[in-house]
C-alpha cells in the first residue's frame, strides 16, 4: 500500500465539537507523521487549528443559504486526490472527491455515547484518543502576553453562548474566595476570566470581585486558538459547559464543568484530569415544565449549590 500523504479533516463549526475532534486529528497525526493535513471546519474554530504538525491548510466553511458553502468547500478540495477524507460533518463533499479511503460520520455511529467515542467510532477505533491542542508560537506569545509568569492561575469561565447554561455569576465569585482566599487550596492565586465576545456580562460581574492585583482579564480579548493556548497556562479552571471548558481539558489543565441543561454522557470534559458536576435534575427534567422556551426560560442553573461545587473541588484538589 503507498504511504498516506494528504489527509483531508472536515469537523465542525462549534468551538466545542471542534476540540472534542481534535483526539481523532492527534490520531491521524500520530500514524501518519508525514502527511500534509487540510482542515475543513466554520470560520470560529479555525484558529484551533493553526499549529497542527504538517498543516497544509485550514480552509473555513462560511455557512451560506441554500448550502451554497459546501459547493465553494467542493470548489477548494476537489482539484486534489486525497489519501485520507474524514468528514465529520457526512456532507457530500467527501463523497464527491477522488479519496483512496473515506471515514464519514453517519447513522451507523451509536449517538449515546461521548462525542469523542462517537467520533473515534467513524474510523472503527476501540481506543477513543482524546483531544489534543496544538499552538503556533505566535498564539503562545500572546498568551504570555496575557498571562505572564508569576502566581498560580485559577481560570474561570462563568459564561456560555445560552443563559440556560450559565451557573449564576454571584456563586462563581463565592468559589473564587472559596479557592483563593486564606487556606484555600489555591490561596493568593491570580484569577483569570475568559469569555467569548458576545457573553461578557457575567464575566465583568466576577471579574469586577477580583482583587485587582490578582486579577487576569481575558475576556473577549482573543480568538479561540490564543484563548486555548492561554488557558493551556492555567493551573485549574472552572466553568460553564462551553467551548473554552473544552479547551482548558484538551490542554491538561484540571478541570470541573458545571453542566445542567446538556448531556455530560455526551459532552462532559474529557480527561484524565476532567472532571464534572451537574445539577440534580437531568436536562430533560429541566426544560420538562409546561411553556418551556429556550429564549425565555433564564438560568435553569440555580440548583446546582455552592456547597455542592465546594464539595466536589474538595474531592479533585
Amino acid at each position: 500500500m503507498s504511504k498516506v500523504q494528504r489527509i483531508l479533516f472536515i469537523t465542525s463549526s462549534r468551538i466545542g465539537d471542534a476540540v472534542l475532534s481534535s483526539g481523532l486529528l492527534h490520531y491521524m497525526v500520530q500514524t501518519y507523521p508525514e502527511a500534509r493535513i487540510t482542515i475543513g471546519c466554520g470560520p470560529l474554530a479555525a484558529s484551533l487549528f493553526e499549529g497542527v504538525p504538517n498543516l497544509e491548510a485550514v480552509i473555513p466553511i462560511r455557512k451560506q443559504k441554500y448550502n451554497k458553502h459546501w459547493l465553494e468547500f467542493w470548489k477548494k478540495v476537489a482539484g486534489h486526490r486525497w489519501d485520507i477524507v474524514v468528514d465529520l460533518r457526512d456532507s457530500a463533499v467527501s463523497r464527491l472527491i477522488r479519496a483512496r479511503r473515506r471515514y464519514i460520520f453517519g447513522k451507523h455511529i451509536a449517538k449515546d455515547q461521548h462525542k469523542v467515542s462517537q467520533n473515534a467510532a467513524v474510523m472503527g477505533l476501540a481506543n477513543a484518543p482524546g483531544p489534543k491542542l496544538w499552538f503556533t508560537e505566535q498564539q503562545l506569545s500572546k498568551a504570555r502576553a496575557l498571562i505572564p509568569e508569576g502566581a498560580p492561575v485559577l481560570g474561570v469561565g462563568p459564561s456560555a453562548n445560552w443563559i440556560g447554561k450559565t451557573w449564576p455569576a454571584d456563586r462563581f465569585v463565592e468559589i473564587i474566595k472559596f479557592l483563593t482566599g486564606p487556606g484555600g487550596k489555591m490561596e493568593a492565586a491570580r484569577v483569570a476570566v475568559f469569555a467569548a465576545p458576545g457573553e461578557e456580562d457575567a464575566a465583568r460581574q466576577v471579574l469586577a470581585s477580583i482583587p485587582q492585583d490578582r486579577q487576569l482579564d481575558i475576556i473577549a480579548k482573543t480568538d479561540p486558538g490564543v484563548a486555548a493556548a492561554t488557558l493551556s497556562r492555567c493551573d485549574f479552571y472552572i466553568g460553564n459547559d462551553s467551548g473554552l471548558m473544552h479547551c482548558a481539558a484538551a490542554c491538561g489543565v484540571p478541570t470541573l464543568g458545571l453542566f445542567g441543561p446538556s448531556y455530560p454522557h455526551i459532552y462532559a470534559p474529557w480527561g484524565r484530569k476532567a472532571h464534572y458536576i451537574s445539577t440534580p435534575e437531568s436536562f430533560d427534567d429541566l426544560r420538562g415544565y409546561e411553556g418551556y422556551s429556550p429564549q425565555t426560560c433564564g438560568c435553569l442553573m440555580g440548583s446546582l449549590s455552592v456547597d455542592a461545587v465546594k464539595k466536589k473541588l474538595i474531592d479533585i484538589l
